[in-house]
């Protein structure tokens, strides 16, 4: 829950750049399994997620912080700076990514395709789970084999 200046490990996806944001600013929007940079206006020492089930958010130096979503919903983002005191304090919006996604129903069972250009299965939260260990068998097939 609490990050003191963690490194960033390797973040895989990074998105696109917000401003920094004070105290009781608008929500931020992030895509789920997705990085965004947040650039704050002053020095950051504490981050605070209210669920980090929901989104993560990292130091990567004192005004620059690494927000991932993790799950979709709404969640909160508290961060202090060396004093205590309150630098931002907003909410975190975890949405499913629109662009090139196509979600199939067959009757109640669900899966999703990524379709830039060719569509491609992919893991989204809420698939059937027997096609999520499909695509992710599948994938670990395609790991083992590069090594």
């Amino acid at each position: 829950m609490f990050r003191h200046f963690a490194p960033l490990g390797l973040c895989l996806v990074l998105a696109a750049t917000t401003p920094g944001f004070a105290v009781d600013s608008a929500p931020i929007d992030v895509k789920v399994n997705m990085a965004r940079v947040l650039r704050m206006s002053a020095p950051a020492a504490t981050v605070i997620v209210g669920n980090p089930g929901i989104a993560d958010v990292t130091i990567q130096d004192p005004q620059t912080l690494i927000l991932t979503g993790k799950s979709y919903g709404q969640t909160n983002l508290i961060v202090l700076d060396a004093y205590g005191e309150p630098i931002a304090d907003t909410l975190i919006d975890v949405v499913q990514m629109q662009a090139g996604v196509t979600t199939v129903y067959q009757g109640q069972l669900r899966t999703t395709l990524s379709c830039a250009p060719v569509c491609q299965p992919t893991v989204m939260l809420g698939d059937d789970s027997t096609f999520t260990s499909q695509v992710l068998a599948s994938s670990q097939l395609i790991q083992s084999a590069g090594n």
